[in-house]
């Protein structure tokens, strides 16, 4: 993982959207498309577990803000 305020590429393309760090998920989402339209998206809690396999078109997007009061209902 990069700390680095630049986008990692490699010959496929951009790994990583560090320019979309406080975006709304819906965003980020649009922006990470733009970039690389086959990104399969998927959406997870910080510290979620997650598998080690690699693979080029996951692009996985941690979040861990609270969007909406929970309420009970």
């Amino acid at each position: 993982m990069s700390t680095s305020s630049e986008a990692v590429e490699c010959a496929g393309g951009k790994t990583s959207w560090p320019e979309v760090v406080g975006l709304t998920v819906e965003e980020a989402k649009k922006v990470i498309l733009k970039d690389k339209p086959d990104a399969d998206i998927v959406v997870l809690p910080v510290g979620s577990p997650v598998t080690k396999d690699f693979r080029p078109n996951r692009v996985r997007i941690f979040v861990d803000t609270v969007a909406e009061t929970p309420r009970v209902g």
